[in-house]
């Protein structure tokens, strides 16, 4: 979709989902709302559109097709027979609107052939249909909100819990925008410093001492750094995270799955080699949402098909966020941990004893032990018949990615990769400038670097940032919002 000439067509799209509903949204925004409104509306109060005051709702008749206003008895029964629904309509006029544009909106019966002939029947009026994002895109290029406040419409949409919520509506009101727009002023601002010494070196004026400009910059990186620090988290509660369970066959897993999610969604066997897909089931533990991922044990086999579940539960396991590595402990128990194959894990992985209450305390104590010494780990230890060490898990989880102490609503987290991609770049830039600084560079290459270290903040609200992000970013919405 070009930037060029977004504002010059009047474009409409159906805003709500796919599908039947009580209620369907017809939005119509641009320079021609009210006058392809007024050609597809019949107020049940006979008032002239164009004289509707904004913002209120109105019972009209919507039409199928333009035509003039009935006069006569027989007229009323041509229209009849053109009406498409009856509805609410309101008109919300620029700038006080979403896209900052006259907006009109039909609320009708939600039924999608209502809606499509409704759509249909703007297009024969003279608008256009909207493309992905285009509603949003508009507000954008309208002042009405920065891109980071226009992503975080569709984080809105997408949330997949309360948490991911809360950030992305404290992104929507601005707080990240004005954040971000604080530190790139003060950027500028020493910036604009340098550059004046430049312009008077010849009078040897100084604008803005070194100690000024090093304090700036290590305040500058500080809060920079503050918010890349919120970059897991903030991205783990934004898409959810992968876990994967792992393991030998019949170790436990798909007890462990079903344990976990308080459902029997993975078959059980004695039958080693009973999995053979990957079982994914969502949950959301503490605010964060968690794909749970069965596997097919692993070992050598020449069974076709569990070769093929093993293929895929090693790919899972290069894609997943965290691993869960499940040891049978009675088996480990009876070979001994010298004997028994014993996983090579990283920091992706949680190692979790499973069928404790098959083992006397001190000897799962003594197991627990020697089995954290040996993979340098933590062991969890869990039993899926008795529930132990269940709720110990899911917090060892959690606690990967989310700290104790962590609350959506206080301070600003960042959760697009965008923006934490633009936020070092901006740091390294501020670096860049102090290391500048210490070394005596020139005033004109530590003037680039505070440039650089701007537009990199610029990007992430929209001041510095090329069509092709733009049609990136609003390519992922969809049509209507």
């Amino acid at each position: 979709m070009p930037i060029d000439g977004a504002s010059e067509d009047t474009i409409c799209a159906i805003a709500t989902p796919i599908g039947e509903g009580g209620i369907g949204i017809i939005r119509i925004s641009g320079p021609n709302a009210t006058g392809i409104a007024s050609q597809i509306v019949r107020l049940r109060t006979n008032r002239v559109f164009d004289t509707l005051p904004t913002h209120t709702l109105h019972l009209a008749d919507i039409i199928s097709a333009p035509c003039p206003q009935p006069t006569s008895s027989s007229a009323r029964s041509v229209m009849q027979e053109r009406i498409i629904d009856e509805g609410l309509v309101v008109y919300m006029k620029g700038p006080h609107s979403f896209t900052a544009e006259d907006v009109v909106e039909f609320h009708c019966h939600g039924s999608m052939t209502i809606l499509r002939r409704v759509c249909e029947a703007c297009v024969v009026a003279g608008a256009r249909l909207a493309q992905p994002g285009e509603f949003t895109k508009r507000a954008f290029l309208n002042g009405r909100l920065d891109l980071s406040q226009a992503e975080a419409v569709l984080d809105t949409i997408k949330a997949k819990s309360e948490f991911a919520l809360s950030i992305a509506q404290r992104q929507l009101r601005g707080e990240l925008g004005r954040y971000v727009q604080e530190l790139r002023t003060g950027l500028l601002s020493l910036q604009a410093l340098v550059e004046a010494g430049i312009d008077f070196s010849d009078e040897d004026i100084s604008f803005v001492s070194r100690d000024e400009l090093i304090t700036g910059l290590r305040n500058t990186a500080a809060q920079i750094q503050k918010l890349l620090d919120t970059t897991q988290t903030g991205r783990a509660l934004r898409d959810g995270i992968r876990v994967i369970l792992a393991g030998f066959p019949n170790v436990g897993k798909s007890s462990l799955l079903n344990s976990l999610i308080h459902d029997d969604r993975a078959i059980v066997t004695d039958v080693p080699g009973t999995t053979r897909d990957l079982i994914e089931e969502a949950v959301i533990w503490s605010g964060l949402p968690i794909t749970l991922v069965d596997t097919a044990g692993l070992r050598d086999t020449v069974d076709v098909v569990e070769q093929e579940g093993i293929r895929r539960s090693k790919d899972a396991q290069s894609q997943g966020d965290l691993i869960l590595y499940v040891v049978d402990a009675i088996e480990l128990q009876k070979s001994g941990i010298p004997n028994s194959p014993i996983p090579v894990c990283g920091p992706k992985h949680l190692v979790v004893l499973n069928k404790i209450d098959g083992l006397a305390p001190l000897i799962k104590l003594s197991l627990c032990s020697t089995l954290a010494e040996r993979l340098d780990q933590r062991i969890l230890p869990v039993s899926t018949k008795t529930g132990e060490g269940l709720e110990e898990l899911k917090m060892a989880i959690t606690s990967r990615f989310l700290t104790a102490s962590f609350e959506a609503d206080e301070g600003v987290v960042i959760s697009n990769t965008r923006h934490r991609v633009a936020l070092e770049q901006a740091f390294t830039a501020v670096m860049q400038a102090l290391s500048s600084i210490q070394e005596g560079t020139q005033a004109e290459l530590l003037s680039v670097d505070l440039h650089d270290a701007a537009d990199a903040l610029g990007e992430i609200i929209g001041t510095i940032t090329s069509n092709d992000v733009l049609e990136r970013i609003f390519s992922e919405f969809c049509i209507g919002k």
